[in-house]
């Protein structure tokens, strides 16, 4: 049968590790029950990614590296996204796992002209999401978290805006029938974005930004999240479908 991988790239801060573990693991719970096998491919790690044909869906997670930084393994992932895109596997794309399919579709990723965003914050529906079928059940506006220096500054030439916010233009994005890029973090938890605020606060404060408030900001982000589990759904539907007509 084929499987959702989740293509882990990197791992978190060594504490936030200890204490509620890594990116595939909050990934994993963040889909919700599946009936589809998944299975995680660390792609620092390893050379072979899997072929398209049996992926039923890929999850690209976030990363502490930079996309300019073109570390081998990141150029890898880069490019083994066409093949994906060419097959209509469907991709949900995180943060950097974001700015690497904008890439690898055609966009241009590179560092925010105004820094670091992080914590909550409120994400913009756009009106194409309306129809798109990871947004259309959210509000217009709805709280997330992230943090991240780089960012999709231009978007693929045929991609679907979905979805932005004051700070951040390109805050989700669609490209083709079943790719998707979010530059937010539907897969952390409150105690998650405490920790990656917890953890950079020299950083933060270096850049003029108050820590206190941005953690006291911190709160649930329920609908953000939604995306990701519309997106395990939906790979489970595709999944299903294709063994029923199969049968």
């Amino acid at each position: 049968m084929k499987r959702l991988y989740i293509i882990k790239l990197g791992t978190t801060f060594p504490d936030t590790l200890q204490r509620l573990g890594d990116f595939d693991r909050w990934t994993t719970i963040a889909l919700g029950p599946l009936e589809t096998p998944v299975e995680v491919v660390d792609a620092t790690r390893v050379v072979e990614l899997p072929a398209p044909h049996a992926c039923a869906g890929v999850v690209i997670t976030g990363s502490h590296a930079m996309v300019t930084d073109n570390l081998p393994w990141s150029v890898h992932v880069e490019r083994w996204i066409p093949a994906l895109l060419e097959a209509a596997v469907p991709i949900f794309g995180v943060c950097y796992g974001h700015q690497l399919l904008a890439r690898a579709a055609g966009g241009e990723a590179g560092y925010h002209p105004r820094g670091q965003e992080i914590g909550t914050v409120e994400v913009e529906r756009l009106p194409a999401a309306a129809q798109d079928p990871l947004f259309r059940d959210l509000p217009e506006r709805f709280a997330a978290h992230t943090t991240h220096s780089q960012t999709v500054l231009r978007l693929p030439s045929e991609a679907v805006h979905l979805a932005r916010n004051a700070f951040e233009p390109h805050h989700a994005f669609r490209v083709g029938p079943s790719a998707w890029g979010v530059q937010f973090h539907p897969e952390y938890t409150v105690e998650i974005m405490r920790a990656y605020i917890e953890e950079q606060t020299a950083g933060i404060t270096a850049a003029g930004q108050d820590v206190p408030a941005l953690l006291n900001g911190v709160r649930e982000t329920t609908l953000a999240a939604q995306t990701i589990r519309n997106f395990g759904r939906l790979v489970d539907q595709r999944l299903t479908g294709r063994i029923a007509q199969a049968v």
